[in-house]
């Protein structure tokens, strides 16, 4: 039997992930001290930490307001148009996910939106990050799930039974590739996804760099500048 490898926005997708069933129930995830480690570190530091890798696209951002999201991401490849993978991804996920979605660059649908989000927090679920829109933008806060998009958009979408998708599959958000189990943290700045297998180190290093900060901002209170602390 052929193998049949897929391309997720120009990127070459792991073929042994799509052979056969698109949906990979069993992936390694983030450790959980990692996580709680992270969840007190911002994501631009975590961003900077990781040599300035792993930010995802600047238009994405936080539209359930206070709310952050720090798991392990749950990736979710669907058609443009079609939300049915993502309801199946609610159903997938474990307790602290976080669902990851690319709509293969389609993105003005409202893919997201209070239903959702409510079968979602039922089931523990950690938030969704998603290239695209949402909508019910005066519901979501108030359920309690942070939500992170390009926006709002009132345009529905489609539940295409055949329509090609898969979950549990590296994606394309921009120029970061997104495996599942990778560690994701968004807040108000944006969102940043890093590897796996690196997501311990770079915490630490992002631990480094707040202790770091707190002592440049005790330096600057103390009427030392900017220029002589970088040493310019």
């Amino acid at each position: 039997m052929g193998i049949t490898i897929y391309r997720l926005g120009g990127m070459m997708s792991d073929p042994s992930a799509l052979i056969g069933n698109t949906i990979k129930h069993d992936i390694m995830r983030v450790e959980r001290t990692t996580i709680e480690s992270a969840n007190a570190i911002s994501s631009a530091t975590l961003h900077e930490a990781a040599d300035r890798t792993g930010a995802l696209p600047a238009a994405i951002r936080a539209v359930t307001t206070g709310l952050s999201i720090c798991g392990p991401a749950l990736t979710v490849h669907m058609p443009g148009g079609d939300n049915l993978w993502l309801h199946k991804a609610i159903y997938i996920a474990q307790p602290g996910d976080v669902l990851v979605v690319y709509t293969s660059r389609v993105y003005d649908h409202g893919y997201w939106g209070e239903v959702m989000s409510t079968a979602a927090r039922m089931r523990g679920i950690g938030g969704l990050v998603i290239d695209g829109y949402v909508r019910d933008a005066d519901k979501l806060t108030g359920i309690g799930l942070p939500v992170f998009s390009r926006g709002f958009c009132i345009q529905g979408t489609g539940k295409d039974t055949d329509g090609l998708g898969w979950i549990n599959a590296p994606i394309l958000m921009g120029q970061t590739i997104v495996r599942p189990g990778d560690l994701v943290v968004g807040d108000a700045d944006g969102v940043v996804a890093i590897p796996r297998d690196h997501a311990a180190d770079v915490v630490l290093r992002a631990q480094e760099r707040d202790r770091d900060e707190v002592d440049t901002i005790a330096r600057l209170h103390e009427g030392h500048s900017t220029l002589e602390h970088y040493q310019f």
